[in-house]
């Protein structure tokens, strides 16, 4: 539902082929053709359960799909429209499109070089989107760039997005309904796009445990009786710009008539919705002082989107009106000094593409963020960030997994965070089933990567064990005194490198079917020259009554306590322990062959016992637990008594030992 909802998200060609009319879809094709996407599709759906869909049916319920959001059945559907003869090759792109958005990359990159076939003219653009498609896979293999939570107190079953931070919570949109005057008993009204109310403005304020109270609808002075939002504060908290639709007399052709989707289709009445920017200034508790941005012309585009410099000198809005780069640009006004805003500019071409650029915001350093639907991404809207200002910028940078999603990203605001983490909001679809917004919260990574590989522990009779990468090991990596988890599978070589924050302490627990549960402890050095902290982790098979060996168990000649050095050894074993509290083991002490097989016999059993109750002291329960010493009996090599044989040789049958019961 946000690319309904957010002005400048969707800039589709809403239009089907102009066929026969089916008696039977005569209803739906009516709503279809009235913007009535939402009622459109429960027709479309009642007729298609008694019948087999005609062309024209089935590409406009794809159509209503798209336009709604619901990327899953768009792609259903399209699939259908395309396996049809006479089907117009632009159902291949929104195919294309769906199944990118639904994060199926391969299949995607097929679809778009089909359509530059069959569509020459827009071959680049198609090819464009292809690499887009395989650029999307490398960045799947990058660090996680953030720890992202759904704020799912805040969030509705509709649409929640753009928020910005205020007072003590957070201003946002929404279209979940509610009265748009506080002494008015008014509903607000229902957008048939959507089948839902019009956007509103909305506060949510955050407890100090970091619980929401209910949100509650903003004033009346901010909501109007149509869409409202989304907005944003300056850094003195006295003025708030915002988003708001109004309905123009119609003038031309083709224009917009979604006003907060940029969908450009003819309009069979006299008006069209387009988009202006306004401004409030604070008065205590209340916002007084509304007026429009000098620059709005509703008669010719839309401007929207509004966006404050730190410093305050510079507003940065989105339009689509003529002379851009692309579908919908980002542009940017000065503030003079007489208090006005100069002739909007352009950001420029570094930032603006020939597709959509929209939903601009800052951190506290100056970074501008922005989504946009052309460079390159995982799908849909990704957020990017550029230094720079004005009309010159950096190159812009992905923010990756899990900030960016194959679904619509957008809408970030930064907060000030402790230790000056760069901690914030923002919206996305991303697990959305109707196409509608949740808002997240976000803690940015540093640079830092840990480094994990897997190993599978394999034991070779008469040998040190040896290691050997394992695949598909599911990780899980979760902050300290924090449930916000990052989880992902290790590759081929048995690998992953996570994004983490320096100075920070995480759990590191990987599991697989068929292996014990391993885990660590992981602290990112804040003071460390090199960014990359290295964990291995090493599993082994949870078959009973299994041999494995513990590497580096040593004692002193003669001896059976527990050296500081086999402690550490012996630690690792009391954490895979706790990782699985299911199991019970038998903890066996050997000797070599060295001395009277009645002195070993008595050495490896007091050796056993030792460890037996060293992990005892440690916490793990001791009906989990029983030791066997098996001195000389059970050599892994052939240095039996008379046998000359190595130091090292010797060592590996002095060895501690366990196994599941």
């Amino acid at each position: 539902m946000h690319n309904l909802y957010k002005s400048l998200l969707l800039s589709f060609l809403a239009g089907s082929l102009t066929l026969s009319g089916c008696q039977t879809t005569r209803k739906a094709d009516r709503l279809y053709e009235n913007f009535d996407y939402s009622l459109a599709i429960e027709e479309y759906q009642e007729v298609f359960s008694k019948k087999e869909p005609d062309l024209k049916g089935a590409q406009r319920l794809a159509d209503a799909y798209r336009l709604t959001g619901r990327t899953k059945e768009a792609e259903e559907w399209y699939a259908k429209v395309v396996a049809m003869p006479e089907a117009d090759p632009i159902n291949t792109f929104y195919f294309a499109e769906a199944l990118r958005s639904n994060g199926k990359y391969f299949e995607a990159k097929t679809q778009y070089q089909d359509y530059a076939r069959k569509v020459p003219a827009e071959a680049a653009r198609a090819n464009a989107k292809a690499q887009a498609s395989d650029a999307a896979l490398k960045l799947l293999e990058e660090p996680a760039s953030a720890i992202v939570v759904n704020e799912t107190q805040i969030n509705s079953g509709n649409a929640d997005f753009s928020p910005t931070v205020y007072d003590q919570g957070i201003l946002f949109t929404s279209d979940r309904g509610g009265n748009v005057s506080s002494d008015k008993d008014v509903d607000a009204g229902t957008y048939g796009w959507t089948g839902r109310p019009y956007l509103q403005m909305f506060y949510a304020q955050r407890n100090a445990d970091s619980t929401w109270q209910m949100p509650a609808i903003a004033s009346n002075t901010l909501n109007s009786v149509y869409h409202d939002g989304p907005a944003v504060l300056d850094s003195a908290n006295t003025t708030m710009y915002f988003t708001r639709t109004h309905m123009v007399e119609k003038k031309q052709k083709d224009v917009n008539v979604d006003p907060t989707s940029w969908v450009k289709k003819p309009l069979s009445s006299d008006y069209v919705n387009r988009l202006e920017i306004f401004s409030a200034r604070r008065d205590g508790a209340n916002w007084t002082e509304v007026k429009p941005f000098a620059h709005n012309k509703v008669e010719e585009y839309s401007v929207g989107h509004p966006a404050i410099s730190p410093d305050g000198q510079v507003l940065y809005f989105v339009s689509d009106k003529p002379g851009g780069y692309g579908e919908t640009d980002i542009y940017y006004s000065e503030l003079q000094a007489d208090g006005t805003w100069g002739q909007p500019m352009n950001a420029g071409n570094m930032v603006n593409t020939v597709g959509k650029e929209m939903f601009p915001g800052f951190d506290q350093n100056g970074n501008l963020y922005f989504s946009s639907d052309t460079h390159p991404g995982f799908g849909g809207l990704d957020v990017f960030k550029v230094k720079g200002s004005r009309a010159t910028w950096s190159k812009p940078e992905n923010l990756r997994a899990p900030v960016n999603s194959p679904k619509d990203d957008f809408g970030m605001v930064f907060m000030r965070g402790a230790n000056n983490a760069q901690v914030g909001y923002l919206s996305s679809n991303r697990d959305s089933g109707n196409g509608t917004d949740d808002i997240y919260s976000f803690k940015l990574l540093s640079n830092a990567v840990l480094f994990v590989t897997t190993l599978e522990r394999v034991q070779v009779k008469g040998k040190r064990a040896i290691t050997q990468p394992l695949a598909d090991v599911r990780l899980k990596l979760t902050p300290k005194e924090t449930n916000d988890s990052v989880v992902a599978f290790s590759d081929r070589n048995g690998e992953y490198k996570f994004g983490v924050q320096k100075g920070t302490t995480y759990d590191l627990v990987g599991d697989k079917f068929g292996y014990l549960t391993q885990s660590a402890l992981v602290a990112i050095d804040t003071v460390k020259l090199a960014d990359t902290t290295r964990v291995t982790l090493i599993f082994d098979k949870s078959q009973k009554n299994q041999v494995i060996a513990m590497e580096n168990i040593y004692y002193d000649l003669d001896k059976w306590n527990i050296r500081p050095d086999a402690a550490k050894e012996l630690d690792k074993l009391v954490r895979m322990l706790k990782d699985n509290p299911s199991i019970k083991i038998e903890l066996g002490s050997h000797t070599d062959s060295r001395e009277g097989h009645g002195y070993n016999q008595v050495l490896s059993e007091r050796r056993a016992q030792s460890a037996v109750e060293y992990l005892v002291s440690q916490g793990i329960a001791r009906n989990r637990l029983t030791w066997k010493g098996y001195g000389e009996t059970v050599l892994i090599n052939g240095c039996a008594d008379g046998v000359e044989c190595t130091e090292d040789q010797h060592q590996l049958n002095r060895r501690t030992e366990f196994k599941i019961k």
